[in-house]
């Protein structure tokens, strides 16, 4: 495969040389500019297959620059990143709507994310495995879908068939968490403040050591904003430096997106090993996740990564499982019984189904489904 060449705009000499070497140990051919003005000019003369930009660059500010390369039929096409100093959820929103096509934030954790990012946007297959406990999304069109109650029963099944793995929910539901009203969590520790605390303290260790384990859920919980005044102050550059650190730290880290999906969940979904899909069965819904899925494939999502899973939510009306796959247009990996109001019993119990109603046949699908989700997602894993 020819060299890919990448483009370094950054004020900053020391991060753009360190930047350089690593990109270099990576086998790419580097460019560097100092100024937005001399990036422009290296853009549109060499031609790089992708550009790594700090956005607080003071010439050209980094989202006016990148909306002139997008305008530039010589740079239209090619993927911008940034790597910035400014972790502000404002600052991270201006740049995506701008034309970048993720954000990083200056950190420890700033390389590794760069190398998978860059590898994905280029297809470079060469990459190595994938570290860490199996990451696994869990996200619905609409509300209503009941996804947060299946993750957290989820999570339990695993840690109920692996005793011996430790397990972590990650409530990114925005702008209110929606798994603590679920399993009955009070504490004051979510995943603001943890974005809100220095990088050297967000450790493996500390997440391994402080999280709080739910005992009769069978897995430790990262939970969501209290409130929507709590969710403004979520510094959105931390939360991958979090998700790396809790990977380390735990075998199965699920993530509870709901219908957050945006350009700030995305890179989870991309970096993924499981992404579970939670389909209703009314028309609405259906039509919506296919708009999902069409915007998943788009982003380069691994189409074998995606479980789409039925629950009829609403009742035995809508569509049947058939037509949901053929509006889909993917196969539906498992269909959910009608839980009737079984499922809000045991939510307002803080208690999982499958301990509330051990006989009932949802607790059996339950059961099976966290042993087929752990078994696809280590295949998927090892290919």
């Amino acid at each position: 495969m020819p060299e890919k060449k990448v483009l370094i705009i950054d004020a900053d000499v020391a991060s753009r040389n360190f930047i350089a070497r690593n990109l270099l140990d990576q086998k790419y051919d580097v460019i560097q500019a100092g100024s937005g003005k001399e990036g422009l000019i290296y853009a549109w003369r060499d031609r790089p297959d992708l550009a790594v930009i700090d956005p607080t660059i003071t010439d050209i500010a980094g989202e006016e620059l990148a909306k002139k390369l997008k305008q530039d039929s010589r740079t239209a096409n090619m993927p911008l990143i940034a790597l910035s100093s400014d972790p502000s959820v404002t600052r991270v929103k201006s740049c995506l709507d701008a034309g970048f096509s993720d954000y990083i934030p200056k950190s420890g954790q700033a390389v590794t994310m760069l190398n998978e990012i860059a590898r994905r946007l280029l297809g470079v297959s060469a990459a190595p495995a994938r570290k860490g406990g199996l990451l696994m999304t869990f996200l619905s069109a609409k509300g209503g879908t009941g996804t947060s109650s299946i993750c957290a029963n989820i999570a339990m099944n695993i840690g109920q068939n692996q005793p011996e793995s430790r397990v972590v929910v990650v409530d990114l539901v925005l702008p209110i968490g929606s798994i603590a009203p679920i399993v009955g969590y009070e504490g004051a520790q979510n995943i603001v403040t943890c974005t809100e605390m220095p990088l050297e303290e967000t450790t493996p260790e500390f997440f391994r050591d402080k999280l709080v384990e739910l005992k009769p859920w069978r897995f430790h919980l990262l939970a969501g904003s209290p409130d929507p005044e709590s969710g403004n102050h979520l510094k959105v550059g931390r939360v991958g430096d979090i998700i790396l650190s809790l990977k380390e730290a735990y075998d199965y880290v699920l993530i509870d997106i709901g219908r957050s999906l945006s350009r700030i969940t995305l890179p989870l979904i991309q970096q993924a090993d499981l992404n579970v899909l939670i389909v209703s069965t009314d028309i609405s819904t259906v039509s919506l996740s296919k708009t999902i899925l069409d915007y998943m494939k788009i982003k380069g999502v691994n189409t074998d990564s995606i479980f789409a899973m039925l629950n009829r939510a609403v009742g035995l009306e809508g569509l049947s499982r058939p037509e949901t796959e053929k509006a889909l247009d993917i196969p539906i990996k498992v269909t959910m019984p009608y839980l009737s109001s079984n499922m809000g019993f045991a939510n307002s119990q803080h208690q999982p189904f499958t301990l509330k109603f051990p006989k009932d046949t949802a607790s059996i699908v339950f059961q099976d489904t966290a042993k087929e989700m752990s078994n696809l997602a280590h295949n998927l894993r090892a290919k």
